[in-house]
């Protein structure tokens, strides 16, 4: 622990001597960053691979390299933009009064990064953090400890430890990292771990940047296309073997359509897998425990009366505890007595409830927590708009996986129990950097003294008049209202 500390205090060191950093410096640690993910692709794939069990490497490098390509140069081609300082209370610059916001750095960003996307959901906040002119620490997963070994012997060659640093070990390791009194700790990982997080920070009133996840709601629009969604949503629930935060974990169909959206989703779920046992591009689950907590749900489901299908190939037994894998499942019939209603699945389990009318949905929606995205499946029109305004989540989807992170400077967090904070584009900028205003007097006079005592009467007479104008003023909007 003594490492860690002392590991903090040469970044912190570092980074006051040197002071904020140029631009071109803040472009060159992206660029090595980004040439870290790029010349190594193959050997995090190679390590992903050995983590999970069985990933494809062409999910391991379209999630965790080429996706992360787009926001990082992004990032880079606007960073110039956002470190420019806001000009404010420009006419009274010719007078001699200059007012100004600067964007300036934290310091030390502390990344505690998570095991589904090991290396995308820490180096594109590191990539951010180095935009805003800070020093960064990574705690990599110790679950996908290929991973985390090769970060930690990796970054070396492209970073000083002053710079950029990789830190690995157990729980016990985690949770001294997250007490330590970083300028600014972010976290991905599920809610359970970010409240621990979240509490360690507050003992050195370190503030937090929480990306979580939750229970994803899909909505099929009655008047969606019906085979086009169920297909969508199926291959969707499927992406990392189900375990992304951002993946669809309920779908809500209108009660009509509940036969036949399964009728898809069932055949597309045999098209896409025609065997799961030998097959490298079904992604198991990454370890017995989160294996054992999937199972254990499916169980609980069944024990409480859900009616659960399991779209397994013919010849094939599953699950499988060899190879972690669990065959894709369908759940309906769901209570509230049973956990699955209640737990983010993270494995490829999807669950399909009915529902009458639209308000339903959206109660039911509403009744659990806020989660990191919503998802409508039909048009774009009044009922989807009406969806939109009456549901609160990170963020909104219609008709694809994923479709709010489509944008590279879209912001990407959730709201309540699905996050605290966002990144990617100018959010991730804005997340790791503190608005200073400076403002700098050269009037003959001061503008507060009058502030002081004594106090004379003209500066009785000025605040009497400004509390009535402000006075008459509200009240005259609020007789407008009625």
């Amino acid at each position: 622990m003594t490492d860690l500390a002392n590991l903090l205090d040469r970044q912190r060191r570092s980074f006051l001597a040197e002071g904020p950093p140029s631009l071109a410096v803040r472009r060159h640690r992206i660029d090595r960053l980004l040439a870290l993910v790029l010349d190594n692709a193959d050997a995090f794939a190679e390590a992903m691979a050995e983590d999970f069990g069985t990933r494809s490497r062409a999910a391991s490098l379209f999630t965790e390299v080429v996706g992360i390509i787009p926001v990082i140069e992004h990032t880079r081609a606007h960073v110039k933009a956002w470190m420019r300082s806001g000009k404010l209370l420009r006419a009274a610059r010719l007078a001699g009064l200059r007012a100004e916001v600067q964007p300036s750095p934290l310091g030390v960003v502390g990344i505690i990064g998570p095991w589904n996307f090991p290396l995308n959901l820490v180096v594109l906040p590191a990539s951010a953090a180095f935009a805003a002119g800070n020093r960064v620490m990574i705690k990599m997963s110790e679950i996908t400890s290929h991973t985390a070994e090769l970060m930690k012997q990796t970054a070396p060659n492209y970073f000083g430890d002053d710079e950029l640093a990789v830190v690995t070990g157990g729980p016990d390791i985690a949770a001294a990292f997250a007490g330590l009194p970083f300028d600014h700790v972010f976290f991905t990982g599920s809610p359970s771990v970010g409240t621990l997080v979240q509490r360690a920070a507050a003992e050195n009133l370190v503030p937090v940047t929480l990306e979580l996840g939750g229970k994803n709601p899909v909505v099929v629009a009655p008047n969606a296309d019906l085979r086009r969604s169920a297909k969508r949503i199926a291959s969707a629930r499927m992406v990392n073997g189900g375990q992304v935060c951002v993946c669809p974990d309920y779908v809500l169909v209108p009660d009509r359509d509940i036969d036949a959206f399964v009728d898809v989703a069932r055949s597309t779920l045999q098209e896409m897998f025609p065997s799961i046992l030998a097959n490298d591009d079904y992604c198991s689950s990454v370890n017995e425990a989160n294996y054992d907590r999937v199972l254990g749900l499916i169980g609980d489901a069944v024990e409480r009366g859900a009616a659960v299908e399991t779209v397994v190939p013919i010849g094939e037994v599953l699950p499988d505890r060899g190879t972690r894998k669990i065959a894709p499942t369908i759940v309906r019939d769901v209570d509230a007595s049973m956990r699955i209603a209640e737990e983010e699945i993270f494995g490829p389990v999807l669950m399909v409830q009915g529902y009458a009318d639209l308000d339903e949905a959206i109660e039911a929606i509403n009744a659990r927590p806020a989660p990191l995205v919503a998802y409508w499946f039909g048009p774009d029109g009044r009922q989807f708009r009406d969806f939109v305004r009456r549901t609160r989540s990170g963020g909104v989807a219609r008709n694809d996986f994923a479709a709010q992170m489509i944008p590279s400077g879209a912001p990407f967090g959730g709201v309540g129990r699905s996050g605290m904070g966002a990144y990617h584009g100018k959010a991730g900028f804005d997340a790791f950097s503190h608005y200073r205003t400076v403002v700098g007097s050269d009037l003959p006079f001061s503008l507060t003294g009058t502030a002081a005592p004594p106090f004379r009467p003209g500066m009785r007479f000025y605040a009497d008049t400004m509390l009535r104008r402000a006075r008459n003023r509200t009240n005259r909007r609020l007789a407008k209202h009625h």
